[in-house]
């Protein structure tokens, strides 16, 4: 099994992830293990948007709508 060494880390972050470990009742350590296996596997939804495309043939033939409407301001006042 690696091991890996984070330097730098904001000692706020290093806090907030020691209270999550101990809500879910493991090691800091294991926290850390956890969120980094979970987003490691996580599908990347534009590699898997792209990948859609690719599969019906791309979308380099889409005919793309003129827009015909304009953009309004907010007034925050």
């Amino acid at each position: 099994m690696a091991s890996i060494i984070v330097r730098g880390l904001d000692d706020s972050v290093k806090q907030r992830l020691a209270a999550q470990a101990e809500e879910h009742g493991r090691s800091m350590e294991a926290e850390v293990r956890d969120i980094l296996t979970r987003a490691a596997s996580r599908p990347h939804v534009g590699l898997a948007l792209l990948e859609a495309a690719r599969a019906v043939g791309g979308v380099e033939d889409l005919a793309i709508p003129e827009r015909s409407d304009a953009a309004r301001g907010v007034d925050f006042g």
